[in-house]
Formats: C-alpha cells, sequence, structure tokens
C-alpha cells in the first residue's frame, strides 16, 4: 500500500520545481511515446490516428500531473480527463490489457525523469511518492473508461439481438436484418432453428444475467444463439453445432438434439421450428414454431421439447394455413402419386376403426392386400396408421385433401 501523502505534503513542492516540471512535459511526452514503441511491438504497428490519440492522452496526463500537485483533491477528476479527451473509438481499438501496459511504460518513464527535478531530497521524495500514487490513479481511469465501454457496448448489443429476433419473428428478412447478426459475430448462412417457449422465472434475479446463462450453455453445445423475450414467450435462434461440445451438455441417445436446452425455458411445451437454411430464411422456422407453441395446449402429453412438424394435427384445427399445406404435402400427395388404392385404402382403413378384415371386406380385397398397402403407406408418409398418433396425422391429412380438393380424393367405400 502507498505511503499516505497529506495536502501539505503535495504543497510542500515549489514553485519553481513546480515550473520545471510544466517546462518538462512536452519532452516527458514524447519519451514515453519512444518508451512504448520499444517495449510493445505492437504499438508502431498502429495507424497514425492511434499513435496520436495516445500521444494526446499521454500529454494531458503530464500536465494534468503537473496541475495536480498545486490541486491534490482534484485528483479523481483530471485522471478521468486524461481519457476523456481521446477519441472515441481509442479504447474500442486498444484492448483493456494493452491500455494497462501503455500506463506501466508510462509511469516507468515518469518515475525516472520526474524525480531528478526536485529541488531538494524532500521533494524528491514527495514526487517519487505522488507519481506512484498518479500512476495508480490513471490506471483506474483507465478501468472505468473500459467498464463503461463495455456496458455500453453490451446495451448496444442486447438492442441489436432484439431487433435481429424481433425481425426474424415477424418476417422481415431483409439485408438490415442480416448485418444486425453479423455485427453481433452471427454467421448469417449457417443453418438456424428456432425455439420456443415460456421464459424462466428470475425468482428475483437479473433477467440479463438468466439470458447470459442461456448464451453460455449454447455455446458449450457448439452453436450460436441470439435470444428475444417477447412478453410470455421465449425466443432462440440457434445455428447448427459446431465446435467440440462438453461432454455433459451431449444429448442422450434417442434425445432430441435441442433437449439440454429445455432447462433454460420455463414451465409449459417447448416448440422446435424446422431447419432453416440461413438467417435470412429463419423466418418459416419460427413462424411454424410460434404457430405449434399456439397449438401445443390440444396436445397434452407432447414431448418436451417437440418439433413443430409433429403437432400438425393440432395447429390444423387451430386454423394454420401451412399446417394444412403441410399435411396434404407430406401424406396426401404421395399416396396420390403412387396411385388412388393406396389413398383409398388408408380412408377405409381408418374409417373403420383400424380393423384390419372389416377394411378388407370393405374393399373385397385380401387382407394382405391391406397390410401391404397399409405398409407402402407408412414408407411414403414416414408414419404407421396402426399408431394411435400418427393415425390421428393421417386422418386429419386426408380431412386437409379432402377440404383443399373434394373431387380428387377418394372417399372410403
Amino acid at each position: 500500500m502507498l505511503p499516505h501523502m497529506t495536502l501539505s505534503d503535495v504543497r510542500a513542492v515549489s514553485a519553481a520545481t513546480l515550473r520545471r516540471l510544466e517546462l518538462a512535459t512536452g519532452d516527458l511526452a514524447a519519451a514515453c511515446l519512444s518508451a512504448m514503441e520499444d517495449g510493445q511491438p505492437w504499438f508502431a504497428r498502429l495507424h497514425a490516428d492511434q499513435r496520436a490519440g495516445v500521444l494526446l492522452v499521454t500529454q494531458t496526463g503530464v500536465s494534468n500531473f503537473v496541475a495536480w500537485l498545486g490541486e491534490p483533491d482534484e485528483t479523481i477528476r483530471l485522471t478521468a480527463e486524461a481519457f476523456r479527451i481521446a477519441p472515441r473509438d481509442l479504447a474500442r481499438r486498444l484492448s483493456l490489457r494493452q491500455t494497462v501496459d501503455l500506463v506501466r511504460i508510462a509511469t516507468e518513464v515518469f518515475e525516472e525523469r520526474l524525480p531528478p527535478l526536485a529541488a531538494d531530497e524532500a521533494e524528491y521524495r514527495i514526487l517519487v511518492e505522488a507519481v506512484l500514487r498518479f500512476g495508480r490513479e490513471i490506471a483506474f481511469a483507465a478501468a472505468t473508461v473500459y467498464a463503461n465501454a463495455a456496458e455500453t457496448r453490451g446495451a448496444w448489443d442486447a438492442r441489436q439481438e432484439a431487433l435481429v429476433v424481433d425481425g426474424v419473428v415477424r418476417g422481415d428478412a431483409d439485408d438490415a436484418l442480416v448485418s444486425r447478426a453479423a455485427a453481433l459475430g452471427w454467421d448469417p448462412v449457417a443453418a438456424v432453428r428456432v425455439l420456443v417457449g415460456s421464459p424462466p422465472a428470475a425468482d428475483g434475479g437479473d433477467a440479463a444475467e438468466i439470458l447470459g446463462g442461456i448464451r453460455r450453455h449454447a455455446t458449450r453445445l457448439g452453436r450460436s444463439v441470439l435470444v428475444g423475450v417477447q412478453g410470455s414467450r421465449l425466443v432462440l435462434l440457434l445455428t447448427e453445432p459446431r465446435g467440440r461440445i462438453a461432454p455433459d451438455d451431449r444429448p442422450r441417445e434417442g434425445a432430441h438434439p435441442v433437449a439440454s436446452l429445455v432447462a433454460d425455458f420455463g414451465p409449459g411445451p417447448v416448440v422446435v421450428g424446422p431447419r432453416a437454411p440461413n438467417l435470412a430464411a429463419a423466418h418459416v422456422s419460427a413462424r411454424d414454431a410460434l404457430a405449434g407453441l399456439r397449438a401445443a395446449p390440444g396436445w397434452p402429453a407432447a414431448p418436451r421439447p417437440v418439433d413443430a412438424e409433429d403437432l400438425l394435427p393440432e395447429r390444423a384445427v387451430s386454423g394454420d394455413p401451412s399446417a394444412l399445406r403441410l399435411l396434404v404435402e407430406s401424406v396426401v400427395a404421395p399416396l396420390e402419386a403412387a396411385g388412388g388404392e393406396l389413398l383409398r385404402t388408408l380412408a377405409a382403413y381408418l374409417e373403420g376403426g383400424g380393423a384390419l378384415e372389416a377394411c378388407a371386406r370393405a374393399l373385397f380385397v385380401h387382407p394382405n392386400t391391406v397390410r401391404y398397402r397399409l405398409r407402402r403407406v407408412s414408407e411414403l408418409t414416414g408414419r404407421s396408421p396402426s399408431d394411435p398418433r400418427d393415425a390421428l396425422v393421417l386422418r386429419t391429412a386426408l380431412l386437409a385433401g379432402r377440404l383443399a380438393d373434394p373431387a380428387s380424393t377418394p372417399t372410403p367405400p
């Protein structure tokens, strides 16, 4: 800890010594700059305007040191001014560590060149202690500048992130949205999935810290993430996995790839939108995920998380036109393309309550023929008519097909 210097100690420096210090400020600033170039190889590679900014801060610091010797109570204000007059983007171009290294070099030059200007031994001791104390104040001032810059950057990032998430949700896939995401370090060509659910309860904690935990969790999963809280819903934009995933965060065999992120949501369903090829197309994933979230109460036993495509019947009933279209495209269209008998057999089987023998009698075919046709239905649609959940999806798809084109969809006999 530095020895305590009283106000009277500092004012013991004579006017003649203060005058010598004032005359030496120009040479002292130049010596600091030269020492920085010699001690830090990266400093010489800075642009001229950046070096000029450092020189300006150094000159102001030297002048403030001399002024402080006459006004020691003004230490904090004077040291803060040394950084306030710097170019606005200097803190963004130099890291905190680089700034600390420069402050250390400047302090060493001060220690070497200022005390010899003292008139006697007492003044020499006072100047040595003053340099040490002033160097500490300069270091604290630098840390304050960088802390304020970090807070400002964090607030700016949060606003940009909210704008990107809101733009994806609203479907504003323009160049401005991609540019904002790129400014946040997002890869605009990376594949994206959108997750929606309820936000976690703060429980008296900081909401920003909770969202920060979600970001850190996604990073451990090898994913980039953009987070947005929109009222009663939490929206995540996730890229496909990249890099190494921590062992504790790897999904269990058979689990959903994003299952470990479910704990970051609040209670209720969590819906995963389909994979979008890039950020510009992510609004489709967001649209389906939000439609699934609205329809999720219709399937209380749904897994958590659940894919939006697994909620097609509920979405169709809730009036989602894209769900109706997907049902027709994924079920009715391939069955029609394979021949009308598959579609007719599926309709007869479902309308008959899933009774194989009854279906065969209604179609005047052998039961093995019905089995073969139902197996083909499963191969073409990925849904088994004998599974209760798949049967609901298939039956809803038949209804959607009939409503879309009553004349083209055969009805059971």
